[in-house]
């Protein structure tokens, strides 16, 4: 007689949901559960509160292509931003973690992936001409290209630098090279060239 799960199909489903999530593998997925489980009078309810909310409130950005509860999103809303300056990011991850570090001031703009032949994405799959459209309509005296470090990465950021060449705004990119506390020994060669290329004067 085969042995029973002595967890209930909605425990299990749920379980399943959240292992479909980055990071969380099966064993992790039912870690969370059970203490979810556990917390179901506090935790679990809250959770389920801000779940709701999110689902009820989520909206996209009509500027930038940011996710966030409210359009414009907080970052376009502020006024304490720079509105000369615009950061090109792929995804909305790389807009959060590049937020998160408060070391740019200006806008951002989502293209919503990167050029890929291989994926069959071209220009017109991404947010590239609402970019051109917003340089266009003047104030922009910076775009800053902080694509991926990854060869669809970099085509996509010289396209868009080919792009931005007949508009008066100055293109710069985000510096590639060897990360702080890297040792020589362990840096992939792709690493090092950029980081050769990328050498400067000694101050």
């Amino acid at each position: 007689m085969a042995s029973q799960d002595p967890r209930g199909n909605e425990i299990e489903r749920l379980a399943s949901s959240l292992a479909r999530l980055p990071g969380l593998g099966p064993r992790s997925a039912r870690r969370a559960v059970l203490w979810l489980v556990k917390r179901r009078d506090t935790a679990l309810v809250d959770l389920l509160a801000s779940l709701t909310a999110v689902q009820e409130s989520l909206v996209e950005c009509h500027v930038c292509g940011n996710v966030d509860t409210s359009d414009p999103c907080h970052v376009c809303a502020d006024p304490r931003r720079d509105q000369r300056s615009i950061c090109v990011v792929e995804d909305v991850a790389d807009l959060w973690a590049l937020d998160r570090a408060k070391l740019y001031t200006g806008r951002y703009h989502v293209l919503g992936g990167r050029l890929s032949a291989l994926d069959g994405v071209g220009p017109e799959d991404l947010a590239i001409g609402s970019l051109l459209a917003r340089v266009e309509e003047g104030g922009i005296d910076e775009v800053v290209l902080a694509m991926n470090a990854t060869l669809e990465g970099q085509t996509t950021a010289h396209y868009i630098a080919e792009r931005l060449e007949e508009r008066p705004v100055r293109v710069t990119q985000l510096a590639h090279g060897l990360p702080v506390g890297g040792e020589l020994d362990y840096m992939d060669e792709g690493t090092l060239a950029q980081a050769l290329r990328a050498r400067r004067p000694v101050t």
